[in-house]
């Protein structure tokens, strides 16, 4: 099922939004967690219309889902210019996503700065296939993703860090929900490292989205994890999004359960 489907299959029973999740959206046993947390923000859209710009998303990946789930959603506080939503994901193990979403309305303002600057990486064009041979998981088959300078996975690689160019291929999928989608796309930047397989998962996941107008060529992103830390079974990784022309769209981060 593509993307813009199964957020069209989206229905609301009693007080919550329930959803059918295919197994082509899978991560291993739960779903890929972009899709987690795109769903719970279209369970927000879905239920509350009248809202500002999306600002910040903090997601919490608390336990496995697939199949039929269901999504509640609850205003948490609504002031003059920003509104905290909260999201929750459940499953028939209970509750898989806990996501809360500020949206906050342009103020004026004396600063209009970017203080990170453009990266100057290979282009869409010179950047190769992200995955090669290797099929990667179920979900991967919904994007695109080539290498722009990085190593692959599992690779026995030195590098903590890559950047890649990513999208959905689903031509309908170039919305604030597809762009949270597809962010998650981008496997943890210490799995280049791993000598053989080993299992990994999304613990936390905090975003910034810098930019309410999102416009970018053929959906493609600019996107790089660096690995800050790994040890004990966990990582901590820095997470930031360009559009084709080089402006900075998203800035997260994340941490991640390493079974390696």
């Amino acid at each position: 099922m593509t993307f813009t489907h199964l957020l069209e299959s989206m229905h609301q029973v009693d007080q919550a939004w329930q959803v059918t999740i295919t197994d082509d959206w899978m991560q291993g046993r739960t779903t890929y967690g972009g899709l987690s947390a795109a769903l719970c923000l279209q369970a927000v859209q879905n239920q509350f219309s009248e809202l500002p710009p999306l600002r910040s998303a903090q997601i919490n990946f608390i336990g496995p889902a697939g199949g039929k789930v269901s999504i509640k959603a609850s205003i948490m506080r609504q002031g003059k210019s920003v509104t905290f939503i909260c999201a929750e994901m459940f499953g028939e193990q209970g509750l898989a996503t806990h996501a809360v979403f500020s949206f906050g309305a342009a103020r004026d303002s004396k600063l209009d700065n970017v203080f990170i600057p453009t990266p100057q990486v290979p282009s869409l064009e010179q950047s190769s296939d992200f995955f090669g041979n290797n099929p990667g998981p179920a979900f991967a088959k919904n994007f695109d993703c080539r290498m722009s300078i990085g190593e692959p996975p599992v690779s026995n690689s030195e590098l903590s860090e890559f950047f890649i160019w990513a999208k959905h291929k689903d031509r309908a999928a170039n919305t604030m929900v597809a762009l949270l989608a597809v962010a998650d796309m981008p496997p943890p930047a210490v799995l280049p490292m791993f000598k053989e397989f080993a299992p990994f998962s999304s613990m936390t996941w905090a975003m910034n989205f810098l930019c309410d107008k999102l416009q970018t060529k053929d959906r493609w992103w600019l996107m790089t994890s660096a690995a800050e830390h790994a040890k004990d079974g966990y990582s901590s990784q820095d997470m930031k999004i360009w559009n084709t022309e080089g402006e900075l769209i998203v800035t997260g981060r994340q941490n991640v359960a390493l079974f390696y």
